[in-house]
């Protein structure tokens, strides 16, 4: 019965340690972030351009609780440093977030050329949005899609999947991480079942770019710069949601049909989405120039 419970080495075994964090995790999270949406819902502020704080806020909380229990878990049943959760500024942290935004948007434009190219959609400059305008949102929105991948990153490519991937379950850290990425969208506006597998795909693209430097910033970039051009530059609906980006850089118009651009969910829901997910999954693998340092490798792997 013990061993059901422990491991060899008389810790608690990872399904238990990531099922008791995920538990942490929700709990916290909801009495933070119900404490500070009353609080924001008191402010003068709305749901525009300018006033975010209720998207802003508990990004924030829900990274920052992420991150803390995170750090607390491997400390106290694995005996490991903050530095393991892999949002420490360690040796090459900006080569990884910079190198991620770029494998972001170059997946992202990929994208976008096949469904142009297809004929279902097409792009136009803005002529309607004041510049003033244009740049108010990419700025207001690179902060908000930067505290909702880092929320979203920190949660799914952190602990959990960390600790899978010590307890050598790497597979099933990357299946179940992946599985309640995608759960997690499925309330979103106009979500389908092939927004579902484009989500749960996008899940394993993260988790293999974590795998690839073993911390959180190489996902972190390809989250946010997916993100960030889809909505406030190339004025695409992001996962079903169009009120990011009020005034984007770029026009587009959605010819369909659904099935391949994804329709008014974004081409996150589109056919376009799934070709250029598969293919970064594996430019993720095969990239040169990237590796994890071996202070990283160690805290990531299964203890000796």
């Amino acid at each position: 019965m013990r061993s059901l419970f422990f491991d060899k080495q008389g810790r608690i075994r990872s399904g238990w340690r990531a099922f008791i964090f995920l538990f942490a995790f929700v709990f916290l999270s909801a009495a933070f972030i119900f404490a500070s949406i009353t609080i924001i819902a008191q402010l003068p502020f709305g749901q525009s351009a300018t006033g975010f704080l209720p998207l802003i806020v508990p990004f924030t909380i829900s990274t920052i609780i992420a991150v803390i229990l995170g750090w607390l878990f491997g400390k106290y049943f694995e005996g490991l440093p903050f530095r393991a959760i892999g949002i420490a500024f360690t040796r090459g942290w900006f080569k990884h977030l910079a190198a991620g935004c770029l494998v972001g948007a170059v997946a992202l434009v990929s994208a976008i050329i096949v469904a142009v190219m297809s004929g279902g959609m097409s792009l136009s400059i803005n002529r309607e949005s004041a510049f003033s305008a244009i740049l108010t949102s990419l700025i207001t929105t690179l902060i908000i899609f930067f505290v909702g991948a880092a929320s979203e990153e920190s949660l799914f490519r952190g602990y959990v999947l960390q600790t899978f991937s010590r307890a050598k379950l790497v597979g099933l850290g990357i299946g179940l991480t992946s599985l309640l990425f995608a759960f997690a969208h499925n309330g979103n506006p106009d979500a389908s079942v092939l927004s579902w597998l484009n989500t749960f795909l996008a899940g394993l693209w993260f988790a293999a770019a974590y795998l690839k430097t073993r911390d959180l910033w190489f996902p972190l970039g390809i989250h946010l710069m997916w993100n960030w051009l889809q909505g406030p530059f190339f004025g695409i609906n992001v996962s079903g949601i169009g009120e990011f980006s009020p005034d984007p850089v770029l026009r587009s118009t959605d010819a369909g049909p659904v099935w391949l651009t994804g329709g008014s969910y974004g081409i996150e829901g589109g056919v376009v989405c799934t070709f250029a997910l598969v293919v970064s999954i594996v430019l993720v693998y095969y990239l040169p120039g990237l590796k994890p340092t071996t202070e990283m490798l160690a805290l990531s792997e299964p203890p000796a």
